[in-house]
């Protein structure tokens, strides 16, 4: 039965159904004589007749019933497929997968997420973590629709291969310094990493962090770390603790202790990082992932980063 139309089957199922092809054209919204033709067109599809027509309507051969209930899955299957398509199209239904990276999810994606989820709840979200290039490898391979990944501020450098991946700008980010209170540069807006030679170092790990995150070391500087706290929760309080000073990225500050200072490293010892929304050049975005870039955006612009 190669060519079949779906709107043949769905006429003959119909036509099986009221038992009439009067009742059929009438419930279909067609002619009789439409009907008519459609019947007689599956019927020379499937080489056989599919209805006894009588005085008083039709009725069902064995070929006609063997057919109804292949014909009645079909119809269904293609009809769920377009409710499920326009669910898609009209973001009350489907999935969204997000990836960032972790300082990313601390306020930026949790507030995009909860905007998200408030207005299109039919659409279901799914969030992992990591680096920026393994985001990226996973958002290439597939894994991902949308990535939220960093990438330098400098002008002229793209580590970012646009030829692979399309990116949204959502924000500029800067490094802070965070101190004790009673800090002798507490009362400071920025300040140079130098100033800082006889102070001990909060880092994250004792071996993956010798750049302290992305500064640039003035000549001759050598940092002490004495303390390795992973956490950006725990660097804050050993800081207001006052046993030491932590680089810490803007975006994972929710909310600072009353007890320590904040300041922005000078952008020529620690440059400006973007945080941008990624997505797979050449791929068809879903309609989801579209939505959420805006989201993505609004955070962006209501959040106040040091």
């Amino acid at each position: 039965m190669t060519g079949v139309q779906t709107e043949s089957l769905e006429v003959f199922r119909t036509v099986a159904r009221y038992g009439s092809i009067t009742s059929a054209a009438r419930a279909l919204g067609y002619t009789q004589s439409a009907v008519s033709r459609q019947v007689a067109v599956l019927e020379a599809q499937a080489g056989a007749r599919l209805f006894d027509r009588l005085p008083r309507g039709v009725v069902l051969t064995s070929e006609g019933a063997c057919l109804l209930p292949h014909a009645e899955a079909v119809v269904d299957r293609l009809a769920a497929a377009r409710a499920e398509l326009a669910a898609l199209r009209g973001l009350s239904g489907g999935q969204v997968r997000v990836s960032a990276f972790t300082t990313a999810t601390a306020a930026l994606v949790p507030r995009a997420l909860a905007s998200f989820r408030q207005a299109h709840p039919g659409v279901g979200v799914t969030l992992a973590n990591g680096l920026t290039p393994a985001l990226l490898d996973g958002l290439a391979a597939g894994d991902a629709d949308l990535a939220v990944v960093s990438a330098p501020a400098a002008a002229g450098v793209h580590p970012i291969d646009p030829a692979r991946f399309t990116v949204h700008h959502l924000l500029d980010e800067h490094l802070l310094i965070a101190v004790p209170g009673q800090h002798r540069l507490a009362g400071r807006a920025t300040a140079r990493l130098a100033e800082f030679a006889e102070d001990a170092f909060i880092v994250g790990s004792a071996t993956a962090e010798d750049t302290l995150l992305r500064v640039s070391l003035p000549p001759g500087f050598r940092p002490r770390t004495d303390i390795v706290a992973p956490d950006w929760t725990a660097k804050l309080g050993l800081v207001a603790a006052g046993l030491g000073v932590a680089l810490i990225p803007a975006l994972a500050i929710r909310s600072a202790p009353a007890d320590l200072a904040l300041l922005r490293l000078d952008a020529e010892d620690a440059p400006v990082r973007q945080v941008l929304a990624a997505t797979a050049a050449g791929r068809t975005v879903p309609a989801a992932a579209t939505a959420l870039i805006t989201h993505l955006r609004h955070a962006a612009a209501g959040l106040e980063l040091a």
